[in-house]
């Protein structure tokens, strides 16, 4: 028996993206539970950052968006990620690095502007600042695709459980009734899907409105 994956991450962050794939392709993990809301990074992880994948052969992969394409494409059975030669491969790659450098980066410093700025009042400016320009990323995404039950199509992919997960950084209600209607509703989508459900109640359960 081969060694379990092990992802370093906590609950409501970017690794559950990866424990949802992991999940649906069915390998076995475990989770080190490591915090990444330090404002100094994440000490005691391979790179200081979260999420943070082992693999069995001891290779440890950071980057969201590459350990989630990584995986599908690793294990076509799952049909997590378009094939090579797909039509929406294209789409799915190129929306994969937006939401990984356009989106999912600027919480980085929204959560925490000290990192980039040490005087109080403006903190709050760059927090704004990044509000805005998240709300405008995700205004792209929506104006970018036609979705049909997932993002790319009828075929739930990588990239619906990264967007689910991001996602859940925005007010749920700004995101899924002004900003993005379309994205908003598959995400909810993936959000029923049985298959995901006590792993979302467990490791990203949705706060009380």
């Amino acid at each position: 028996m081969s060694e379990p994956f092990v992802l370093y991450g906590e609950a409501n962050s970017g690794a559950v993206a990866v424990e949802a794939a992991l999940t649906l392709i069915g390998l076995p993990y475990q989770v080190v539970e490591t915090t990444s809301r330090d404002p100094n990074g994440s000490p005691g992880t391979p790179y200081g950052q979260v999420p943070a994948l082992r693999l069995p052969e001891g290779e440890v992969m950071t980057e969201s968006a590459a350990i989630l394409v990584w995986l599908a494409d690793s294990h076509p059975a799952a049909r997590l990620s378009p094939a090579w030669d797909a039509p929406t491969r294209p789409a799915f790659l190129r929306w994969m690095a937006f939401v990984s450098a356009q989106i999912y980066a600027h919480y980085w410093a929204r959560d925490f502007p000290v990192r980039v700025v040490k005087d109080v009042a403006a903190q709050a400016e760059v927090k704004a600042s990044l509000n805005a320009r998240i709300a405008h990323g995700w205004g792209v995404v929506e104006a970018g695709i036609t979705p049909g039950r997932h993002l790319l199509g009828d075929e739930l992919t990588v990239l619906d459980l990264y967007v689910t997960v991001v996602s859940r950084w925005t007010r749920r209600q700004a995101l899924h009734e002004q900003i993005a209607p379309r994205l908003g509703e598959i995400v909810r989508r993936v959000e029923s899907d049985p298959r995901l459900a006590s792993l979302w109640a467990e490791r990203f359960a949705l706060k009380a409105a």
